[in-house]
């Protein structure tokens, strides 16, 4: 009889595997956290939204971090990806170094080092890049530019070359801190995403 249970028990789980959707992770930072406004109107959950409408067979997991470097993100990726297994990793992290003024190849590494992990367990990555205010002087906001593009390049990643993109240069874009995105402009940051992400779902 106990055998017969747990027989029946392996058999449901192993339906629920079976019938379990691709999982996509976005690994990013505050930007990617709702860091300031209600979590319901970031663009990880607006990306959600879409999802349940164009591919409802995908789950989103958001492993975004406030404050998180490249750093932080190369050293728990190991264990984030064996949890949530994604087909997808969107990954938006290196604002936090740039503010910081961290060196730009540090950057990089962690970077690598995250893309390589993702790849190597089988995930389809959409790198997304961050640029800098003029005020960390145009060389390093240069190179830390050029970095995600020679990244992608390199890893042959999808790419989104800004995160920011048509918001930054506006500054009621932005909470009072100056750094986080206001909820009305979430559906900008989503679009950005999603021209590099949509083909990664066909």
């Amino acid at each position: 009889m106990v055998l017969m249970v747990l027989m029946v028990l392996m058999a449901l789980m192993s339906a629920g595997l079976a019938h379990a959707g691709p999982t996509l992770l976005v690994y990013g930072d505050s930007l990617s956290a709702a860091y300031g406004i209600a979590r319901k109107e970031g663009w990880v959950t607006l990306l959600e939204q879409r999802l349940r409408q164009k591919h409802p067979d995908y789950t989103v997991a958001n492993a975004s971090i406030s404050g998180e470097t490249s750093s932080g993100g190369a050293s728990r990726i190991a264990a984030t990806l064996a949890q949530h297994r994604p087909r997808i990793v969107i990954l938006a992290l290196g604002s936090n170094d740039g503010l910081r003024g961290l060196p730009v190849a540090q950057m990089r590494d962690n970077l690598a080092t995250i893309i390589r992990a993702a790849q190597k367990a089988g995930s389809r990555v959409l790198l997304v890049g961050m640029k800098m205010p003029p005020n960390y002087g145009p060389q390093y906001t240069r190179e830390l530019e050029q970095a995600y593009a020679a990244l992608a390049k390199r890893h042959k990643t999808a790419f989104v070359p800004f995160l920011l993109d048509g918001i930054a240069d506006r500054r009621e874009n932005f909470l009072d801190d100056n750094l986080h995105p206001t909820a009305r402009v979430q559906p900008i940051i989503l679009e950005n995403v999603w021209k590099g992400l949509e083909p990664l779902l066909r």
